[in-house]
């Protein structure tokens, strides 16, 4: 029996796999089929999950549970949840507005707040720790360099993001030249940042793709006994 689950589980990954290549030929029916299936399946495994994890339980609080505090705490997530249901239908949309208004600030507080406290004060407080000499492993004139670079490229993407302009004489919005020169240094730092990150998605990609070439060889090697 585990044998055949491994060869079953070996020949729908096999088929799988030579439908998503496909898409090096074209975009054809047989890679839309297997990309419905990819959704298919993840929409399933996550309502799934969300049952057995998030409405399971708390069902299961009220029915079981006497705490007035603890039922209250249940009954309005809930409520707010099913609510949303009611985006569905047109006539009663309003119903979920209130929830999504929720969902939309407090994601928006999260994203923001994660963004200042996570991303942008640490980048500060690693920019300044950079031109620390006292703990520099490569030696003061390798810091310093280091340092300058990150202080650099830190101040200088942050300028990007200045939005605040003047009036050129023809009226039209113009910043300060002093400002469109660290523009300009921030614009080269975000094009090396987004560069770098696409090597990283492109090597993931290929590691992906070597990993699943290795694998429908292999399988083939097993079932045919090379």
């Amino acid at each position: 029996m585990a044998l055949s689950l491994d060869l079953l589980s070996g020949l729908v990954g096999l088929i799988l796999t030579l439908l998503i290549f496909s898409y090096l030929i074209n975009d054809n029916p047989l890679f839309r089929m297997a990309v419905y299936v990819f959704i298919g399946v993840a929409s399933g495994y996550a309502a799934a999950v969300v049952w057995q994890y998030v409405l399971a339980p708390k069902i299961l609080i009220l029915l079981q549970s006497s705490d007035p505090n603890l039922l209250l705490l249940t009954i309005i997530p809930l409520l707010l949840g099913f609510s949303l249901l009611a985006k569905l239908f047109p006539k009663i949309s309003w119903l979920g507005s209130f929830a999504m208004a929720i969902l939309v600030g407090v994601g928006a507080a999260t994203a923001l707040g994660g963004a200042v406290l996570g991303t942008l004060i640490p980048q500060v407080g690693a920019a300044i720790d950079a031109l620390d000499f006292r703990s520099a492993p490569t030696g003061a004139f390798g810091t310093l360099v280091e340092g300058t670079v990150m202080l650099a490229g830190t101040v200088f993407t942050l300028a990007y993001f200045q939005f605040s302009a003047g009036r050129a004489p023809d009226g039209t919005p113009k910043r300060h030249p002093a400002f469109e020169v660290v523009a300009w240094a921030g614009r080269f730092f975000i094009a090396v940042t987004f560069g770098v990150l696409f090597a990283g998605v492109y090597m993931a990609a290929l590691t992906a793709m070597i990993e699943r070439l290795t694998a429908t060889i292999n399988f083939i090697r097993q079932v045919f006994g090379i």
